[in-house]
C-alpha cells in the first residue's frame, strides 16, 4: 500500500511566495477523519526490516524513540545546506535533520522542558485518499515525546505554503490520525530572526560540560535570585571567562530566564526560571555521567 509514485517529500516540490494566501482545508472534516481511521504506519522492526501495521495500534505500542529514520533525507545538487546531525541536550546523543528549517526546530524543542525525546522520520504514515482512493504517503519530519506521555509529529517547513497542496492534504489526514490517539500534528512556524539568534547562542552551551560544579551552578543562580544585568550577576560570582558558559547553560536549561524577542546583550535582564525548570541541573549531571 505504501505509494512509490508519491516519495516523502522534505521541504516540498516547489516553494509559493510567503504573501500567498493561505489555501482552503481541501477535505470536509468527515472525509479526513475516515481516511485518517485507515491509516496504516511503516516503520523498522526489531530486525531493521519494514513493518506496517494499523497506526492505531502502532502509536501507542512502538517505541518511536528508539526507530531509525524511516526515510532518507534527500541531498539536493547545487544545495549549500544538506542532511546533518543535531547533539540533542534532550536525548543526550545525536537527530539527524534535512534542512536549516528542521535544525532551528530541532533547537527550540531540545529547549522545551515537556519534551522528553526527539527524533528524525520515524515513520512513514499511508491511507487511501478520499478523493480518488489511491494510496498516499507522508514521512513527518520531526517526532517529540511529551512528558505525559503523548506524541508529537511535525513538519519544519520554511516557508508556509512549501510542499504546496500535497502538503496541506496530508497535514489534515496526519492531523486527524494524531488527534485520534491522543496525539498532535504541527507544520512548524520558523521562530523569529532575534528569538532564533539567542537560541543559537544559548545552544552553544547546551552540553552539560557547561553546567559548572555544583557550587558554582548554585552561586549562579543566587546571583539572579533578583533580576539584574547578565554582567552584574556574572560578575559576582566570579571570574567572567569561567561563570559566563555556566550563565548561558542556566539559561539554555531554563533555570535563568531572559526575553529571548530581543537581542542578548551584557545588560539584558536576567531573572530566575519557571521552577518546573529547576531540576535541569540534576539531569545535565546525569546525562554527564551517562556519557562518560
Amino acid at each position: 500500500m505504501i505509494d512509490t509514485h508519491h516519495p516523502p517529500v522534505a521541504g516540498g516540490p516547489a516553494l509559493l511566495p510567503p504573501a500567498s494566501p493561505p489555501r482552503p482545508l481541501p477535505w470536509p472534516p468527515a472525509e479526513a477523519a475516515r481516511a485518517a481511521a485507515g491509516m496504516e504506519a511503516v516503520f523498522a522492526g526489531p530486525d531493521g526490516q519494514l513493518v506496517q501495521q494499523r497506526w492505531e495500534q502502532a502509536a501507542g505500542a512502538v517505541r518511536w524513540e528508539d526507530q531509525p529514520p524511516v526515510a532518507a533525507f534527500p541531498v539536493v545538487p547545487g544545495r549549500s545546506w544538506g542532511p546533518g546531525w543535531w547533539w540533542s541536550a534532550t536525548t543526550g546523543g545525536h537527530v539527524m535533520h534535512g534542512s536549516v528549517a528542521m535544525r532551528t526546530q530541532l533547537m527550540v524543542w531540545d529547549r522545551d522542558p515537556a519534551v522528553t525525546w526527539l527524533a528524525a522520520r520515524p515513520v512513514r504514515l499511508v491511507w487511501r485518499d478520499p478523493g480518488d482512493g489511491r494510496p498516499r504517503s507522508w514521512v513527518p519530519q520531526l517526532f517529540a515525546r511529551y512528558a505525559d506521555g503523548t506524541g508529537l509529529l511535525a513538519d519544519c517547513p520554511a516557508v508556509p505554503d512549501a510542499g504546496g497542496i500535497r502538503a496541506r492534504r496530508a497535514a489534515q489526514i496526519v492531523a486527524a490520525a494524531c488527534t485520534a490517539v491522543g496525539w498532535s500534528y504541527r507544520r512548524l512556524a520558523p521562530p523569529g530572526a532575534v528569538v532564533a539568534a539567542n537560541l543559537q547562542w544559548l545552544a552553544g552551551y547546551r552540553h552539560p560540560r557547561n553546567a559548572g560544579t555544583p557550587a558554582l551552578a548554585a552561586a549562579v543562580t543566587e546571583a539572579f535570585a533578583e533580576p539584574r544585568p547578565l554582567e552584574e550577576g556574572a560578575a559576582a560570582c566570579g571570574d567572567p571567562i569561567a561563570v559566563l558558559p555556566v550563565v548561558f547553560h542556566a539559561l539554555w536549561t531554563g533555570r535563568l530566564d531572559v526575553t529571548l524577542e530581543q537581542p542578548l546583550h551584557h545588560r539584558s535582564l536576567v531573572r530566575p526560571g519557571k521552577p518546573a525548570q529547576t531540576s535541569e541541573h540534576g539531569r545535565d549531571q546525569e546525562r554527564e555521567r551517562s556519557a562518560r
